[in-house]
């Protein structure tokens, strides 16, 4: 599906960006990034094509807030369930816990992603959201 078919199947608040190669080891299936600001604090609008979700990843010291905007998709803290997002969903991810994102399989997905600034703050790219785990999410 491209972007055109895409807006079909979600309105965007933000403009949707180019496809997120920066960080494209860090996905699996394709997502799309277009930072809105770098300073004082970065804000980024993350889309998700159907499927597509980040590996899991901890936050030093900053966190992260996740303002939901589009579609529907899914957010997992390390040792508890999977949780459902829809658009108006806000996630306070405190500093140094392991975490995933990502759409569900059958919807684009879309969220503000806002870096808590703190000194020395950093992001720890960890292994992938397996297969096994994701399919089991209803």
């Amino acid at each position: 599906m491209n972007k055109e078919e895409m807006n079909k199947d979600i309105q965007e608040l933000f403009p949707t960006g180019e496809e997120n190669t920066a960080y494209a080891q860090y996905f699996i299936g394709q997502s799309y990034l277009n930072m809105l600001t770098t300073k004082p604090l970065g804000v980024g609008n993350v889309t998700f094509e159907p499927g597509c979700r980040n590996n899991w990843h901890i936050h030093h010291k900053g966190g992260q807030i996740l303002l939901v905007t589009g579609g529907r998709g899914w957010y997992q803290e390390w040792g508890n369930e999977a949780q459902p997002l829809k658009a108006g969903d806000v996630v306070n991810i405190p500093p140094e816990v392991k975490h995933w994102h990502g759409a569900a399989r059958d919807s684009w997905f879309c969220h503000l992603a806002i870096e808590v600034p703190a000194p020395s703050a950093s992001n720890e790219w960890l292994e992938p959201v397996s297969d096994e785990v994701y399919e089991k999410l209803k």
